[in-house]
């Protein structure tokens, strides 16, 4: 009987012919040796088809692998397992006093993962994560381990590679010393006459919320590194309760707020590690666009606001810095990124999801790879200007396809 594995959200169940959990970098290749398709499924908080290898392939689970965490205080470097989630990683690298310089809004989501698909936190001068990889670690299609660093020609499709070159089990990446951070909450900041640059550059991360019920965002949470100015942030009022992104949701799953200093990893993500932040009743889609666009995108996004609350949760704005991953979302411009947190509803939300990717389309869109979007691959294809040689470096080192599913095979042309 076929094993039925469905994502995080339960909007997916994985057409796998055998789910696999292997417990060491050996099975894994021998796993690889032996299937004809294989895709790798990290913490599963992805809503659509990416991992999928389809009903003759062979889905495997790292959790099961050594949680590697190996630090290297001189070098100020970690090497991790790939199936080590983020909130491990910080605990084992705050132990050491050293620190990652961002995080996304989730700890509980795998590294291997959130870097493939181009995860990132926010703050105008910080990268997405996969910027802090310095090496990555790959079991190839022939069952051979792959290494590959920044001085190596290919390192740019190595990263956020959708999966499709290897079986991720290792990355190193670079550190900091740690440092502590300030979450200060704002609510009822006004869209007309925003100045996004400057609200932007606020704080160390910076995130707005909305419902889109309204112009303007009803929530703003700025992360102040303590070593850096307390912002002066004159547009919005001070929250006089804490907060949760999604409206009536309690805030006890989210990180401390009123400016309660801490470490870094129990500050930059918005929901605590202990805590599981929602059930997964919900659909998330996030389009990234030139920065320079930003004010211009909400207005377009406002536009068409009735249909987007009636089937949102919650909207977060967050910026990213520009980095060299070729099928990074931010490749090559500073970015802003567009969330949406929508019910749990396919057939509902996808009308919606079409109405706000025709508002946002002049503003050259890319799509999060993990989340819900309609783009179509053709349309994709000329906003990532390395897509060609990324193709040229899935055909070298998987001339087979082995690691090339419908989801990936789409967006190749193949």
């Amino acid at each position: 009987m076929t094993e039925t594995v469905t994502n995080w959200a339960g909007n997916i169940a994985y057409a796998a012919k055998k789910v696999q959990r292997p417990r060491s970098p050996g099975e894994v290749r021998a796993l690889v040796a032996a299937s004809p398709r294989v895709r790798v499924l990290g913490s599963g908080h992805s809503f659509n088809a990416i991992a999928d290898p389809g009903a003759d392939g062979v889905l495997l689970s790292l959790g099961a692998l050594p949680a590697e965490v190996d630090v290297d205080t001189a070098a100020r470097t970690v090497r991790v397992g790939g199936g080590v989630r983020y909130a491990e990683l910080a605990r084992r690298v705050h132990a050491h006093g050293l620190a990652l310089p961002n995080m996304a809004s989730l700890p509980h989501i795998s590294v291997a993962g959130s870097v493939a698909t181009g995860t990132h936190g926010s703050g105008v001068a910080n990268g997405s994560l996969a910027a802090a990889v310095r090496e990555v670690e790959l079991i190839t299609a022939d069952g051979t381990t792959l290494r590959m660093a920044r001085d190596d020609p290919r390192f740019g499709g190595a990263v956020t590679s959708l999966g499709a070159l290897g079986v991720v089990t290792a990355l190193t990446l670079e550190l900091e010393p740690s440092f502590e951070v300030e979450q200060h909450l704002f609510t009822e900041l006004p869209l007309a006459g925003l100045d996004f640059e400057t609200v932007a550059s606020a704080a160390y991360s910076v995130s707005l919320f909305t419902d889109w019920r309204d112009p303007g965002f009803r929530q703003v949470w700025l992360k102040r590194r303590t070593d850096r100015p307390l912002p002066d942030f004159p547009w919005a009022v001070p929250a006089k309760v804490a907060l949760h992104p999604v409206p009536g949701m309690p805030a006890e799953n989210c990180t401390e707020q009123f400016g309660v200093p801490g470490p870094w990893h129990e500050r930059l993500p918005h929901f605590r590690a202990e805590f599981t932040p929602s059930s997964g009743a919900e659909l998330q889609s996030e389009y990234l666009l030139p920065r320079r666009h930003a004010v211009e995108a909400l207005h377009a996004i406002d536009g068409v606001r009735e249909t987007v609350a009636a089937v949102l949760q919650t909207c977060e704005v967050r910026t990213v810095a520009a980095d060299e991953q070729w099928l990074s979302p931010s490749y090559g411009r500073d970015t802003v990124a567009l969330h949406f947190t929508w019910i749990d509803d396919t057939e509902k939300v996808l009308p919606a999801v079409r109405r706000l990717e025709q508002a946002v389309d002049a503003f050259d869109p890319r799509p999060h790879w993990g989340k819900v979007f309609t783009t179509a691959p053709e349309v994709l294809r000329p906003r990532y200007p390395r897509l060609a040689e990324f193709g040229a470096l899935v055909r070298a080192l998987d001339p087979a396809g082995k690691f090339t599913n419908a989801f990936v095979g789409d967006l190749l042309g193949g």
